[in-house]
C-alpha cells in the first residue's frame, strides 16, 4: 500500500525566494490550462488535450517576453500539475455521475498566490534526490535541510514540497510499504465508543480522557484574532497577525493529530480486532456540539484505525450507527428506552444490572461487531430476520 511521510524544510532566504518561483510558475500553468478547459466547454468544444496544453502553456510560453520567467522552474513540475488538473475534473465527473463513492466534490478552482497553501510536485523526471548528507536536492531550488523523525521504509516515487498558512515547508514523499507487514497475532477485540465527555471509551472498561486541544488554546486564539482584526488592510502588521494566528491553529491541529496517532498505533498494537461506531460527524457538527465535535476529531481517528488496521494485518470494521448501544443491556440485550444526556448509570429492568452508560455502550458495539463477523461458512454469525 501507498503512505505519505511528511518531514519538516528548513530553506535559506534564498531557496524559499526559489521556492516561490516555483510556486508561481505551477500556478499560472494551472490557471491557464483551467481557463483554457473552461473556454472550451463554454464554446461547446472538446476538452484539450494535456500534452497540446503543455506545449502551449510551457513549452511555447517561455519563448515570449511575458512568460519567459516559467524557466525559472522545472519543466516537470508544471507538467505535473496539468496532470493534477486532469485528475482533478476526472474526479469531479466520477463524483457526478455516482461512480466515484463518498461526499460529492466541486469543479476544480483557480489558485491565488494568497491561499494559506502552496504546493509542488517533484516526480523522477525532475532528478530530485536525497544526498549522502540527508538533504534534498532540487533542481533550481539547492539542497534544503530536512529534520528526519523516521526512517523511510522504501525509496520514494515522488515528494510534493509543502508551504502552509504559518510559513513553514514540509517535504511530503510517496513510498511503497510491504503489504505483508504485519504484527505477531493479538488475542484480543476491542469496541470503542467514541464521545465528548471522554474521547473513546473502551469495552475493557477504560476511559480515555478526552485533550480538548482547541478549547485549551481558544483564549490565546481568540487574543489573536482580535489584534488581527485591529491591523489595517494591506500592512505588513496585518500580515505578521494572520502569519501569528495560522501558527496557534496549526499548534492546535499537530497536537490533536500526534495524540491521534499515538493512541490508533496503540489499540491497534495490543487488539487482533477493533469495532467501531459509524458516526455521523457532518450531521453532528451541525448541533449546538459543534465546536466540540470538530475539537475531538473523531473522523481523522477513525481513519487512522482503519489504515493501520489494513497496513499491520488487523481487522476494523464499522458497527451501524443506528445501533442503540445506549438504550441495550449488554447482559441480557433487552432495549431499555432511550435516556437523557445527563443519566450516565442505569439499571436494566430485565436483569437489574447497574451499567456505566458509556462502557455500557462500548461492549454493546463489541458484540454487534462479533455478530456482524462471517463465520467459517462465509455467512454471518447474526441470524437472518
Amino acid at each position: 500500500m501507498q503512505l505519505r511521510y511528511q518531514f519538516r524544510l528548513y530553506p535559506t532566504r534564498g531557496q524559499q525566494q526559489a521556492l516561490a518561483r516555483t510556486f508561481g510558475c505551477v500556478r499560472v500553468v494551472w490557471n491557464g490550462a483551467l481557463q483554457v478547459r473552461r473556454e472550451a466547454h463554454a464554446a461547446g468544444m472538446p476538452f484539450p488535450k494535456t500534452g497540446d496544453l503543455a506545449k502551449r502553456l510551457i513549452t511555447e510560453a517561455k519563448r515570449t517576453p511575458e512568460r519567459a520567467w516559467l524557466s525559472d522552474a522545472p519543466v516537470g513540475v508544471m507538467q505535473q500539475a496539468l496532470r493534477d488538473l486532469d485528475t482533478a475534473y476526472r474526479n469531479f465527473f466520477d463524483s457526478l455521475s455516482g461512480k466515484r463513492k463518498g461526499p460529492k466534490i466541486g469543479a476544480p478552482r483557480f489558485r491565488s498566490r494568497k491561499d494559506s497553501r502552496q504546493t509542488a510536485r517533484y516526480t523522477k523526471s525532475d532528478r530530485w534526490a536525497i544526498t549522502p548528507a540527508g538533504k534534498l536536492r532540487l533542481p533550481k531550488v539547492g539542497e534544503l535541510p530536512v529534520h528526519w523523525s523516521r526512517d523511510l521504509p522504501s525509496d520514494p516515487s515522488s515528494v510534493t514540497v509543502i508551504k502552509d498558512a504559518a510559513g513553514r515547508y514540509f517535504a511530503s514523499f510517496v513510498v511503497q510499504t510491504d503489504p505483508h507487514e504485519v504484527l505477531p497475532e493479538a488475542d484480543g477485540e476491542l469496541g470503542i465508543d467514541l464521545g465528548l465527555t471522554h474521547f473513546a471509551v473502551l469495552s475493557d472498561g477504560r476511559k480515555i480522557s478526552s485533550p480538548k486541544f482547541f478549547r485549551r488554546a481558544e483564549r490565546k486564539l481568540r487574543k489573536a484574532q482580535q489584534a488581527l482584526n485591529r491591523k489595517a488592510k494591506g500592512s505588513s502588521n496585518r500580515r505578521k497577525a494572520v502569519v501569528r494566528v495560522a501558527r496557534l491553529h496549526a499548534r492546535v491541529a499537530d497536537a490533536r493529530r500526534d495524540h491521534h496517532h499515538k493512541l490508533s498505533t496503540t489499540l491497534i498494537r495490543e487488539n487482533q480486532t477493533v469495532y467501531v461506531e459509524d458516526l455521523s460527524v457532518k450531521g453532528l457538527a451541525r448541533t449546538r456540539l459543534a465546536k466540540s465535535v470538530h475539537d475531538a476529531g473523531w473522523a481523522q481517528f477513525v481513519s487512522m484505525l482503519e489504515y493501520k488496521a489494513a497496513r499491520y494485518g488487523r481487522t476494523f470494521h464499522r458497527v451501524d450507527r443506528w445501533l442503540p448501544s445506549s438504550q441495550t443491556c449488554h447482559v441480557c440485550f433487552v432495549i431499555d428506552g432511550p435516556k437523557p444526556l445527563d443519566i450516565r448509570t442505569w439499571a436494566c429492568g430485565a436483569c437489574q444490572t447497574i451499567h456505566d452508560r458509556d462502557v455500557n455502550a462500548a461492549r454493546i458495539i463489541l458484540a454487534a461487531g462479533r455478530a456482524d463477523k462471517e463465520n467459517a461458512c462465509g455467512g454471518t454469525v447474526r441470524p437472518a430476520a
